[in-house]
């Protein structure tokens, strides 16, 4: 018996040694198999970014990419980046809903454990005291469709969801992650199909406003279709929206990934997601100016601008149409 002990202690100071291995500092190597064309943006006037910020969780950085510390404590933010373009707004993601604690009852359990939240003012509350009807929003595009980017769908009836042919299989399916949007009903959601070339090294895209002013490309391996979205204002500035393929922005710029427990947590293909960020940091580096916004770095989102500012009405003609058939149509 007290052999057995011992061996079962020995075991368990080994799995918990490797465990600890997994969040020690490792950048990701930075190959160049991938060629990265840069463009020449457009400045569309009309076409601004804000910010719309509806909830918040706390978590480590130790969690949130390799080499964070145990000791810095960092807010998640969760909300919506608005762009608005003349032809329409569009909604990044939704936050937190009025009824997230609902939501987050229907967590697996795992994550109903790990997770520590707070409410914020939802989206739709402040649309509404912003005077901003929804007629003037004409998509919500999801970057993805886990529970903290759609909780707040439910108040934004009526309002059509725009996310990739995949993204419309995920939320299809009996996937447990995709359950939140599985379940809410009388969903209008218009996939959209990269019918535009390869665009920044990606090999495909999607030219919403059909000006070059906000740009979507693939970017699965979080979700099987996770998207990034790059957008130009007409002040010149350059965004690249990139949801969750990193937590915090140490995630490009170092470039690391999100430790195991993290990856086996949350990323359905983590070997996609590692060729994503590298990507992305190489071309940051490439284009210093662009802003690289993850979905929930709440230091990043603390330099855009702050809902209202920037929101401009549309003229009510449409985005692109997203669906490829010639007679498809969306409201």
């Amino acid at each position: 018996m007290k052999k057995l002990l011992i061996g079962v202690a020995i075991v368990l100071v080994v799995c918990v040694a490797a465990l600890a291995q997994t969040f020690r500092g490792a950048t990701l190597p930075v190959t160049q198999d991938v060629a990265i064309t840069l463009v020449v943006p457009p400045q569309v006037k009309g076409v601004q970014v804000s910010a719309i910020y509806a909830g918040q969780m706390e978590s480590l950085a130790a969690f949130a990419y390799r080499g964070g510390s145990f000791g810095d404590t960092r807010i998640f933010g969760m909300g919506s980046i608005l762009v608005s373009h003349p032809q329409g707004n569009l909604l990044f993601d939704t936050g937190f809903g009025k009824d997230v604690d609902l939501h987050v009852a229907k967590m697996p359990l795992l994550m109903r454990m790990t997770t520590k939240y707070k409410r914020e003012e939802t989206v739709a509350a402040q649309l509404a005291q912003a005077g901003v009807p929804l007629t003037d929003i004409s998509r919500i595009v999801l970057t993805h469709a886990h529970w903290d980017h759609v909780s707040g769908i439910p108040d934004l009836a009526g309002v059509q969801i725009m996310t990739s042919q995949e993204e419309a299989q995920f939320i299809e399916s009996d996937d447990p992650m995709a359950a939140l949007i599985h379940g809410f009903p009388d969903l209008a959601i218009a996939p959209l199909n990269y019918r535009e070339g390869p665009y920044l090294g990606f090999p495909n895209s999607f030219d919403v406003f059909g000006d070059g002013s906000v740009v979507m490309v693939p970017a699965p391996g979080h979700t099987p279709g996770s998207t990034i979205t790059f957008v130009h204002t007409e002040d010149n500035k350059h965004y690249a929206l990139v949801g969750d393929l990193v937590w915090q922005k140490e995630g490009i710029e170092l470039p690391a990934e999100r430790p195991w427990v993290s990856r086996w947590l949350v990323d359905k293909d983590p070997a996609a997601v590692r060729g994503e960020i590298v990507h992305m940091h190489r071309l940051q580096q490439m284009w210093p100016e662009l802003v690289i916004v993850p979905a929930h770095d709440r230091r990043v989102w603390d330099t855009l601008p702050r809902f209202p500012a920037g929101f401009v009405r549309p003229a009510h003609a449409e985005p692109a149409t997203a669906e490829a058939a010639p007679a498809a149509s969306t409201p």
